[in-house]
């Protein structure tokens, strides 16, 4: 259970991080919003899965998940550049992502 509320709070953390850009300085109410609720509940869930997860391991997870996801829709949804490096270090940041779920002995 701590492993898929610690792929949740990776997820909002893309949600939220995503979210800065919509939020234009947190000057667009909605959006802003929005983006405070996926923090809080980010935070939150993380703090959950780290209950029962090494914190080492939750917070690389976490960060790692919500780093792919926000650079994969920034090139999805703002044109942020597509390199075979980048590609190839966001394949890497994946393969750790996973690596340290499989290791992790949870």
């Amino acid at each position: 259970m701590a492993w898929l509320l610690l792929v949740v709070a990776g997820l909002l953390e893309v949600g939220w991080s995503i979210g800065l850009k919509y939020t234009e300085g947190f000057t667009r109410p909605l959006p802003s919003v929005l983006t405070i609720v996926a923090i809080i509940g980010s935070m939150g869930l993380l703090g959950i899965a780290a209950k029962t997860l090494p914190i080492g391991t939750a917070y690389a997870v976490w960060v790692g998940i919500g780093a792919l996801g926000a650079a994969v829709l920034g090139i999805l949804l703002f044109k942020e550049p597509v390199t075979a490096g980048r590609i190839f270090f966001l394949s890497l940041l994946l393969v750790s992502i996973i690596g340290l779920k499989a290791t992790s002995g949870h």
